[in-house]
């Protein structure tokens, strides 16, 4: 982004654009809002605050904002709290004595701040809530002036970025204060999307007099360490994403001890004090204070997820005893409820809808069904059914994904079936997966280098695309051989449901490996291949493996990403692993070396073997 927009510069919003942040979602890539969304949430902002001299929305818009203005006080504070730190703000004070329930929302890790969001403000105002929506401290554009300093926009808060710390806790309950004295709420409500949603499960869980009534958690997470460091793996690509989108420099956004953190986070350095600092930040860590206070707690995440991999959110899921409820959804960070937070949807929009229900009952006291919904709500990945658009060329979803509703985590896996790798497959350039055990065979290939199998091809803007009905495609004909392995089965027969295979749950993988260096990263990838061999994802997860002596094996075992996908029949599981995935660190690159060579065995008494959960 270039510099703040003087609201009579802004662009008036055009139906066109509208449709787009609907098909396409709000980022236009991993470190970059939509310029779409970006003048869409301008020009609502200027409306709101009266600063325009010709219109700027789309009729139903207007009409919107309207409706809002005529019932509503509306007002951009600024909220002191920390010394010379204020964060700003904005607030819908509906008019009348009733009482009313507020929803506070924290913004998301977005340069925009509070901006983004201003539909969903109108939206819940129009439900009956006031709303107090605030930018986190140090997030926001901030830019440098020619003749040096910097100047902040009216949507950026003072401070420096505290990542969900305990300032942030704090802010949050300072927050409430501002809230009980200026709105005199009936009961207090936090949603938040994304960086939004920690920091509000995080509040609820740490304000002195317990006074969040209920949470909503939107592509959200349960342990932050987790999320960036997990089997011995940084997840490089997605700090440097989030890095990248602050709305300013690094040295201005974070302050001196959180630089020195990021530091040694990409260089791979004191990862101990990292996942301290992480653990502190995760709401699973502090369940049991959320289950003390009885919250209800929605929460929400993506399969496909390359911010907040999905498995931490559902272990942290597990250990609540509160009313709770999990949806699990096609594609990646934001892209179900993004679009729905920021636009009107011509159709239903669930992602957003069933947030704003479980708000609805649980702090307006609406009986509107929600204690009757099932505890997990999961989308079957690519299960809709679509068209293309002769006009436009475009996807377009005719029949939603199937859900599959339940009474709980553990009712999605029902069973488990072991596949073990073997020497040979249907393609002799590759081994097999098998019901039956083999060993004594081998398998090499030359790490170092980044492959075709990937995991995405962009943080975001992929899972973006599956989310619309265009799930990436892979021509396992282009894997390179020489670095990387693949085990494949034969053509699934159909089951008693007529599908191939129904993944349900977290695949585990055990291999044997022995390497040339000291150290080794194996990345895995499940894929879903048709009969003209092109696949699609299913699920991934990287390890590193340290302290190796080069020739002697070492056996592991790790768990993939959760999945619910149906595998057709026809169509043939393959695993491949790698070395390298451009989302994650790796052993050569830390250790400053170009390859060397690793070797997949399967010794006896130790058959190498993939554990498929099924539902």
């Amino acid at each position: 982004m270039s510099t703040p927009q003087d609201d009579n510069e802004i662009s008036a919003v055009t139906a066109a654009q509208v449709t787009r942040i609907a098909d396409h979602g709000i980022y236009a890539s991993p470190t970059e809002l939509d310029p779409a969304a970006v003048n869409l949430a301008q020009a609502l902002v200027a409306t709101l605050r009266g600063r325009t001299e010709r219109p700027l929305l789309t009729p139903e818009l207007q009409q919107l904002t309207e409706q809002v203005r005529a019932r509503a006080e509306i007002d951009l504070p600024r909220i002191a709290v920390d010394g010379d730190v204020s964060l700003s703000a904005f607030t819908i004070r509906l008019h009348g004595d009733e009482p009313r329930p507020v929803v506070i929302v924290p913004a998301g890790w977005t340069p925009l701040g509070w901006t983004i969001f201003a539909y969903a403000y109108l939206q819940l105002a129009r439900r009956g809530y006031h709303v107090l929506a605030y930018t986190p401290r140090g997030i926001g554009q901030t830019f440098r002036l020619p003749g040096g300093g910097y100047h902040d926009a009216f949507f950026t808060s003072g401070g420096t970025i505290d990542v969900a710390g305990p300032l942030d806790w704090a802010d949050g309950s300072a927050v409430i204060d501002y809230a009980q004295q200026h709105l005199a709420p009936s009961r207090i409500a936090f949603l938040g999307e994304s960086y939004g949603s920690g920091i509000s499960q995080l509040v609820a869980a740490h304000d002195p007099a317990a006074r969040v009534d209920a949470v909503v958690a939107l592509s959200t997470w349960g342990d932050l360490a987790t999320s960036l460091y997990d089997n011995g793996t940084r997840h490089l690509k997605a700090v440097e994403a989030l890095v990248a989108l602050t709305g300013g420099p690094e040295e201005r956004k974070f302050d001196p001890a959180t630089r020195q953190l990021l530091a040694d986070f990409r260089a791979g350095r004191n990862l101990d004090d990292v996942v301290r600092w992480g653990s502190e930040r995760a709401p699973a860590s502090y369940a049991d204070r959320t289950n003390a206070r009885g919250v209800p707690t929605f929460l929400s995440n993506t399969w496909h997820e390359t911010l907040f991999p999905v498995n931490q959110v559902v272990e942290h899921f597990e250990r609540l005893t509160v009313p709770k409820h999990l949806n699990l959804w096609i594609g990646d960070h934001a892209a179900p409820e993004g679009a729905g937070l920021t636009v009107p949807f011509s159709g239903p929009n669930p992602p957003v809808e069933e947030a704003f229900a479980w708000l609805d009952h649980h702090v307006l006291g609406a009986s509107n069904g929600v204690p009757e919904w099932p505890v997990v709500n999961s989308q079957v990945m690519f299960t809709y059914e679509t068209r293309t658009d002769p006009e436009t060329g475009k996807t377009v979803i005719t029949e939603p994904a199937v859900r599959e509703p339940h009474g709980s985590w553990a009712e999605v896996t029902t069973s488990t079936e072991r596949w073990y790798l073997t020497s040979v497959g249907s393609d002799s350039r590759d081994g097999g997966l098998s019901a039956e055990e083999e060993t004594g065979w081998k398998r090499e290939f030359t790490a170092g280098r980044i492959t075709d199998a990937t995991a995405v091809d962009a943080l975001v803007t992929t899972g973006q695309a599956e989310w619309r009905g265009d799930p990436k495609t892979y021509p396992t004909g282009k894997f390179d051989r020489q670095h990387l392995a693949v085990w494949t089965s034969a053509p699934l027969q159909a089951g008693a449901n007529g599908t191939g295979r129904r993944v349900r749950g977290v695949p585990e993988l055990t291999l044997t490996v022995r390497s040339t260096a000291e150290s080794t990263t194996l990345v895995a990838y499940l894929f879903d291949v048709g009969p003209d061999d092109t696949a699609r994802i299913i699920t991934h997860e990287p390890l590193t493996l340290e302290d190796l002596t080069p020739g002697q094996d070492r056996t592991a075992t790790w768990r993939l990403q959760g999945a619910g996908y149906d595998v057709a029949a026809g169509h043939r599981l393959m695993l491949v692993v790698n070395s390298k995935d451009q989302l994650y660190s790796d052993a050569l690159t830390d250790a400053g070396a170009d390859s060397s060579t690793t070797t997949i065995v399967s010794p006896d008494g130790g058959a190498a073997h993939l554990t498929l959960p099924l539902g």
